[in-house]
């Protein structure tokens, strides 16, 4: 159960920084929505990285934590046209993704 919870986190961990990215402000006001939704993700992702790591050691879940956030974020802004879908940019996020599944094989 741990992983599953530490694997939605880093999902969550995604989403805010999405949120964090559409918070941009607009005429000189940032955008409330976008913000809610970032202070939401924000607190469930971190929340559940400290349910994880009761029982998933530290380096482990952190890692994991952040490696399925960095894929999941770098996924979204490929997806919305953020940024460009390179060779060596997939490469390197496959690398990423197959190190994250390494650590749980491993652990």
């Amino acid at each position: 159960m741990s992983w599953i919870i530490l694997i939605l986190s880093g999902a969550l961990e995604a989403v805010w920084a999405a949120a964090l990215h559409r918070t941009a402000q607009v005429s000189g006001r940032r955008r409330a929505a976008p913000a809610a939704l970032f202070l939401v993700a924000v607190a469930a992702s971190t929340g559940g990285l400290a349910i994880a790591m009761q029982s998933i050691p530290t380096g482990t879940a952190y890692a994991v934590w952040v490696g399925v956030g960095v894929v999941l974020t770098s996924a979204y802004a490929i997806a919305t046209k953020v940024e460009r879908p390179t060779a060596a940019r997939l490469l390197l996020l496959s690398g990423i993704a197959a190190c994250v599944v390494g650590l749980k094989v491993v652990a």
